[in-house]
Parts: structure tokens; sequence; C-alpha cells
């Protein structure tokens, strides 16, 4: 199952070949050792000998080539020193039967020298060459040792070089076996010094590709700072990971390329033709590249693959096995859960809607916990049933959802205005809220095509609630008291298309929402405007407030609940999908492209890009694709793409995406240099916004020290040509189409560079977190926030009209999602917003970039950086605890903890992950 290159064996052992195979040369010289002796090579420049614990062997063990190996061998002798090396193998958590067998087979390839072949390259330059000195390759030996670490086996090698050989830059990697080996890291032991060698990669098996990898040191260095000897292989692994456009890729390559998402669609089947995202026409972020099949040519649209298929990702962005198995549990969970409404659909060939809330609280644990010996029936039978049945009595965890936060402690919050208000500030999407600065609110629509600009939402509507509290419009203006949450421009161009669809029918208006922030501290919507495009004798505009009578008081509930399917699904398709995963997929390509793993940026960012291309393969497989989970329970439904890129196109700007740039766009906060971020904000109990400028702070504060120790001279940031390609990379191909924008920030200071890997570093873990991890806390429970509603307002002349005076509750609860919707969608939110038990956390970025640097100073950095962040859970907590903060705490509610620092693993609504994780 393995050797890459002819081996002979007799009754001596198995014979080891060994030569410069970086690249592969012919071979120079072969050296067969008995199976029980200790292998090391050992390098002399007069002597050329092998040295084995039995010299008695050595005549008929060791075969030379008629001349030197290499140039330095030639010249006159000045003595030999060894150096050691340990190899950490990463163990497979989880093996078949089979799989086990050939593991057997390769511990003892590897035992006796045939798994693994390293090669040293030293800094130094060998004159003869031009390049870096280099050992000859040696085998990685041993009896693997477990040692403290349950997930590593620890393999060793022994080199002899020259006493001058110079300090080991580089580590030439070759695997013989035939699968692939997980390198942790290798340790060099020369004399007094260790170096470390950090891998976290997968070595490709020779047989797949017969050019080795390349493993550089953990010290960091400047384009302009290689060291001489590895300064070539620097630019080679940075060619050698770049795709050019062309070909298929493979499960073991590393390439990393840009592409349009021309693969969310299959042209061949007409309800699942899709456009493709990137290009003038719906503008997008670009993806990794994988290179399959095109199915069709005009269009020209990617192969999706067969279903059990997974899209190509790099090999070092797949999931690692824990992460892999938490994200396969929630998709088993929403298998299971589905099973009963599926069974109940196909039988009355009816996707039934929720009936009382009752139906709704079955959802959830509740109160009763069946033990997993308790055997339930479905009373189904026959085999089909019996398979039903085996497959609920796996265990009650894969059968009953947890009851959401916004609901366990106080079942009818959700009902409540001022939590209706408070989700807007300490929500799961607490990012599109801004000050009303002015009246009327226009739109910027073509009024030709959508009608009139100025909204009903008219300054006799508004002051008229305004006058509840007291107080006139024009004081509410003055003090900043009035809010909007504008969604009429961004959805109106779809709304007919939507309230079109036979296939999942659902109904949506464009809203907005005018709220009031009271003079005890909260937030409370005063009226909303739901917009339907306009009609030759009808502008179609229709405005809800409170009222105090029994029917006012249901059509602001429904009202209301439009307003949330609304949010839900900006909040999915753009400010959680577009503006942090998209997004981020282009500059964790052009990281890997342009900077070299040696480049003081790509360690900083690296913790950053963990996991992310492969979430987004998976999204693009079974959430964001056509017919996907996404466009069936989301209210854009087919159309949800189209809007994602129509929001890139009207609203993306990367000078924006930083939190304290957004939060001035919206008014939510002005500029003030006093103020630790430079911003004050408007409203100081706006939970996110205050927690979220305690994070950028702390990443700011990391980032300027460790840029500064980088780049202390003021033009080492212009004369980075690394660095520069990498910038100009993530402009002019990642978002591609933006390129032409003049916001974009320029690169020639290290306060330039500083903000640039601040809004990086932020939109990776702490928005991320911020609008990822709440998911199911609050939207969990459908009412509160239902991500599609199938019904529009009845009016007065409307058939349903009648239905919904006799019964408002069946006509609101018959709105939201069927069963089978819900449970779905909850499935999902679920899944993403639970840490795996392999989450590597913010605080913890010490522990994590420890073994990258040996830099003193820069571990200080990281170290300061985690202080930094314990203190902000120590402020977070405290705020949570303040009566005075009515968006934090009150009977019932919720502590706002999305932005608290620590979390252990599953559903908990709090913690902040290194990088776009799930």
């Amino acid at each position: 199952m393995f050797i890459a290159s002819p081996v002979k064996t007799n009754l001596y052992g198995v014979g080891l070949v060994r030569s410069p195979a970086f690249p592969v040369h012919p071979r120079r010289l072969q050296h067969r050792v008995p199976l029980s002796r200790q292998v090391r090579a050992v390098i002399s420049r007069e002597e050329k000998a092998v040295d084995q614990e039995d010299e008695k062997s050595i005549n008929r063990s060791v075969v030379y080539s008629s001349s030197p190996a290499f140039p330095w061998q030639r010249s006159k002798y000045t003595g030999t020193k060894t150096v050691m090396a340990v190899v950490k193998i990463r163990k497979k958590m989880r093996e078949k039967l089979t799989e086990r067998l050939g593991h057997q087979f390769e511990l003892l390839m590897k035992a006796v020298g045939q798994g693994m072949l390293v090669q040293l390259v030293s800094e130094d330059i060998d004159p003869e060459t031009g390049s870096g000195r280099r050992s000859l390759e040696t085998p990685v030996l041993g009896l693997p040792k477990a040692r403290n670490d349950p997930r590593n086996l620890e393999f060793t090698a022994t080199f002899t070089v020259p006493t001058d050989f110079g300090k080991p830059g580089a580590i030439l990697v070759t695997n013989l076996l035939s699968s692939e080996i997980c390198l942790s890291e290798i340790i060099i032991r020369d004399g007094s010094d260790t170096i470390l060698f950090p891998g976290n990669t997968w070595i490709h098996s020779r047989n797949d590709n017969p050019e080795g990898r390349i493993i550089f040191r953990s010290q960091p260095c400047l384009p302009s700072q290689t060291p001489a000897g590895i300064k070539e292989l620097r630019e080679k692994d940075l060619r050698s990971v770049r795709g050019n456009g062309k070909g298929e890729r493979k499960p073991h390559e590393r390439i990393y390329d840009y592409d349009v998402y021309n693969d969310l669609g299959d042209p061949r089947k007409k309800d699942r033709v899709r456009p493709i995202l990137g290009g003038p026409e719906r503008p997008y972020p670009r993806r990794c590249r994988s290179g399959r099949t095109l199915v069709s040519r005009d269009p020209p649209c990617e192969s999706r693959g067969k279903d059990k298929d997974e899209f190509y990702v790099p090999r070092d962005e797949e999931f690692e096995d824990i992460k892999r198995d938490t994200f396969t549990a929630g998709r088993l969970k929403a298998l299971f859960h589905n099973l009963v409404p599926s069974i109940a659909a196909a039988l009355s060939n009816l996707d039934i809607p929720f009936t009382c809330f009752s139906d709704i609280d079955k959802l959830y644990k509740c109160d009763i916990v069946l033990r997993p010996t308790e055997p339930k029936d479905t009373g189904l039978g026959g085999f089909f049933g019996s398979f039903v049945d085996g497959i609920l009595n796996v265990g009650e965890t894969l059968l009953k959802y947890d009851t959401p936060a916004v609901i366990k402690s106080d079942r009818f919050a959700w009902l409540r205005d001022n939590e209706f208000g408070r989700q807007a500030l300490a929500g799961v999407n607490p990012v599109n809220i801004e000050l009303l600065k002015e009246l009327p609110i226009r739109s910027k629509l073509d009024p030709d095509m959508y009608g009139p600009q100025e909204s009903a939402l008219t300054e006799e509507v508004i002051a008229k609630e305004v006058l509840h509290y007291g107080m006139t419009l024009e004081q509410a203006f003055e003090e900043k008291r009035l809010f909007l949450l504008d969604y009429h421009d961004m959805l109106l161009p779809f709304v007919d298309k939507i309230n079109s669809l036979k296939e999942d029918p659902r109904k949506t208006y464009a809203s907005r929402t005018i709220f009031f922030y009271s003079k005890a501290g909260a937030l409370r919507p005063l009226a909303i405007e739901l917009s339907l495009p306009p009609t030759p004798d009808n502008d179609n505009k229709f405005v809800y407030v409170h009222g105090h009578d029994a029917t006012t008081h249901w059509m602001w509930k429904l009202a209301k609940a439009h307003v949330c399917s609304n949010d839900a699904g900006v909040h999915q398709l753009v400010n959680h999908w577009l503006r942090t995963h998209a997004s981020m997929e282009p500059y964790i390509i052009a990281t890997n492209r342009q900077l070299s793993i040696m480049h003081p940026v790509y360690k900083l960012l690296h913790p950053h890009m963990r996991y992310t291309l492969e979430i987004n393969a998976r999204a693009r497989k079974s959430l964001i694709n056509g017919g996907g989970i996404i466009e069936s329970c989301f209210t854009p439904g087919k159309y949800s793409m189209e809007l994602s890129s129509a929001a890139y196109k009207s609203m993306w700007r990367f000078d924006m995406e930083g939190l304290p740039a957004d939060l001035v766009r919206r008014g939510m906060a002005e500029e003030d240099a006093s103020e630790e971020c430079g911003v004050k904000l408007v409203i100081e109990d706006y939970p996110y916004a205050a927690d979220g400028l305690l994070i950028w702070k702390a990443i700011k504060n990391l980032v300027e020290s460790y840029v500064k120790h980088f780049y202390s001279d003021p033009k080492s940031i212009a004369s980075d040509f690394e660095l520069q390609a990498w910038w100009d990379e993530i402009k002019n191909k990642g978002h591609y189409d933006k390129k032409d924008e003049p916001w974009w920030p320029k690169l020639n200071t290290a306060q330039d560079l500083t903000e640039i890997l601040t809004n990086m570093i932020w939109i990776a873990s702490g928005q991320h977190a911020a609008i990822n991890f709440g998911q199911y806390p609050f939207g969990g429970y459908v009412p509160n926030r239902p991500t599609l509603l199938r019904k529009l307002i009845p009016q007065e002349n409307d058939p349903e009209y009648e239905m919904f005076m006799r019964n408002p509750q069946y006509s609101f609860l018959s709105s939201l999602p069927t069963q089978l919707q819900a449970t779905k969608v909850m499935a999902v939110q679920e899944t993403l917003s639970t840490h795996s038990a392999d989450e590597e956390y913010l605080i913890d970025l010490k522990e994590n970039q420890r073994r990258w640097f040996q830099d003193e100073e820069v571990v200080k950095y990281f170290s300061k950086f985690s202080e930094e962040l314990e203190e902000v859970e120590k402020k977070i907590n405290k705020r949570n605890k303040d009566k005075k903060l009515k968006n934090r705490t009150g009977a019932g509610m919720p502590p706002y903890e999305l932005l608290l620092p620590t979390s252990p693993h599953g559903v908990t609504g709090r913690g902040i992950p290194n990088s776009i994780s799930i």
C-alpha cells in the first residue's frame, strides 16, 4: 500500500533510499540495513560513511556512489556534529478496520525508515551551489512514542552535518507512504539550540505528487530579512500553492485560487437554475476555485457533483476529526427531527402549520426528560417503522431541542414591544439600527419603477406617537431619541418576485420601523411601514402603530412579525454570510498565495483563518445553494443570493466594516478623540456596541504593537513586496468587482496596516461571534424570529379578513413557517450556534501563537492581549448586573453574553472563537 521507490529486501533487512530528493534527483547511494538495527545518516566530507551501531556489517550494508553527493563533500574535512530531530505526527481519531491494519503497517514502515524522509537546509549559502547547504535525506525512525500528548506520536531522525553547516532554516519532507501524514511539528536540537519547525499540515504521499514539502522554522521574517540559504525555498513554496485558473483540484492539494460563485445552481434542472455571482451585473466576493467540470458553458456553471461529494478546499483548510464530528452530529440531529414531520407530511400529503402555541412547545425539552432506555414507538410498524423506531431510540439528545434562551425564563417576553426593541440593540442582529436624522424618510430607488420616494411614516404619524412619551418631535430629534430599521430599498425590488413563488410560497413586504429611546432607557417601536410595489391606483404603503383595541393589537403583532422575518433574512444573507463568511474568503486566499508562512502578517492572521474555507464550501453545498435550506426556509427564497449580491453592490465597503466606522456611519456613535476607540455611543446601553468596542480596542492594541515590532523602519511597509502583492490581490482579485472604488485604504504606513489587520481580525472573531452564536438562543423560538411568513396582513376587503377577526391567533400561527420548515431551520440554527470541542478562542491566542514565535517580546504582546480580554470579560459580567442598563438585565431577561470571550463547547450564546469556523 505504500512504497514509492524501488526497495530491495534480503536476509539483512529493507533497503533504504537516501538522496537529495527535493526535487527528486537520481539516486546517489543506497543503504541496506538490518531491521533490528538503528540507522542514522552520517555525512562526512572525506569519509562519506554511514555510521551504524554494528560496524561489522558495514561491508555488506553500504553501497557508495562513485562521486560525492554534495559539493561540500569535496572540500577539506572540517569536522562534523550531530543534529537530532523529533518528528511529531498527528494520530487519527477514528479509523475503519482496513485503515487500522494499514496504520499498523505504516507504523512498521516508519520504524524502519520507509515512512518519511527529512532533509535539513541551512540558512547559509553553499558557495559551490549558490543555494542553501543541505544534509543528506534522512529517514524518520523508531517505534512511536506517545509521551503525554494523546494526539501525537513521536519519531526521531539523526543528522550528522559539518560543524560549519549553519543554522537550519528549513526542512524538506518527503512522505513515502501511500497515504497522507499529518505533521504536527519538528523540533531540531542542535547542540544547546532548540529550533521549532511548526507544521500543522498534511504531507501528501509521493504517489500523489513527487515534490516534497518545505517546512520553515518558527521565526518570522520579512522578505528582505530572509536568510540567503532559504530565500529560494521561500519563493518556491509560495509558487507551489498558487493556482493558475486551470485544472480540477484534487483532494490532496493545497492550491489557492479565485473563482466566481458559479456552483450554486444546476442549469440542467429548471427549478435549480441560479445566476452566477461575480461580475458587473451581480458583483460578489470571489470564492476558492475548485475547477470541477462545467455542466454548461453559457453560463459557465460548475458541476455540483453527487450529494455525498464534498467541495474541494485546500487540504490544510479541512475540518479536523473533532470539528467534523460536531458538524455531522448537527446534521444527524436535523435528520432525526425531520423524520416524524416528514412522515406526517407524506401520509397526509400536507406540510402542516402550527395550530396552537403548544405545538411549538412540544419541540423543546421543557420539564420532561425521557430516559435513554425508555423506548419510543412511532406505531408505524413493518420494516420502515422498525427502522424509524431504531433511529428514534438512539438517544434523547437527538430528539429534543433545548429551550431557547429568549423564552427560557419568560415564555411571553417575545410579545412585548420592549423586547422587540431590545433585540435591535442586543439581539442576534444588532448591526442595522441607525439614528433617524430627518423626516420625511426618502427612498433612493427609481420612482418610475417603485413609486413615490417619500415614506408614509410622515411627521404627523411620528409626532402623534412621540407625544405619548410627553415629548415633541423637535425635542426627540434634538435629544437623538429616534431610530430607524430600514429594509425598504434593499427588499422592495424583490418583493413581487418573492410573493410570486409557487413552490414553498411565502409573502413579504419591504419594511421600515421607527423606534423611540425613552428616558427610562427602553427602545420601543413607534410605527411600522410595510410596502408592496405600487400599482396604478395605489401606492401600497401600509402604516401600523400599536393601539389599545384588540384588532389593532393583533395587526401590530403581525406587522412586527413581518419586520422580524425581514430582519432574519437580511441578517443571514447580508450581515452573516456576506459581511463575514464571503468577504473573509478572499483575504484567506490572498494570504496563502502572497504571504510566505514565514511572513509576520501570515503568522498573525493564521489563527483567524481556521476552518473558514471549509465551512464556506459546505454552505455552498447545502445551505446557500439552489434548493438549499436557506432558500427553503428564509423569506427571499430562490432570490436569496441575488439579494445578497445586491447588498454587496450597494453597501459593502471595506473601510466601513470596522466597528467604530460602522457605528459612525449608522449614526449610532459620534467621533470623539477623548474616547478610547475615538467614538462615543449615542445610546450608552447598546450592548453589542459597548462590548464590541472593548474587544475592538484589545485587538487594535495587539496589532499596533505587533506591526511596530516588525516594521520599525517607516519605509519597510512600502518596500515589502509580499505585503504589497497581498493587498493588491485582495482588492484586484478577491474583491474584483469593487477594485475601482476610491474608498480602499492605502497601504503605505504602519498605521494603514494596523487598521487593515484590525478590521480583518475583528470580522473573523468578534463580529462573527456577535451575529452567529445567538442564532438558536433568539431564533430557536419561531414566533420570536420567524424566518419567513406565508401570508400578508389581511385588509378589510380581503377574503381572509373575516377569518382573522374570528381567530386572530390562528391567523398569526398559520402565517409562520410550517412545522417542517421550522424544524429544518432550527436544526441549522442550532448547528451554527454550536461551539465544537476543539474550538480555539480569541482569549487563548497566546497559547496558540506561542508555538509560532520564539521571540519573547512578541509572546508578551499576546500574553498582554489575553490579559486584556480577561478584564473585558469581567467588565461585561459587571455590566450585565447593572440594573440601570435595561437592555442587559431585567426579570426573566437573558443577559447579553455574545461578546464574552470565553465559552464551554455546545450552544452557549457566548464565546469568541479566533475564526469563522461555523
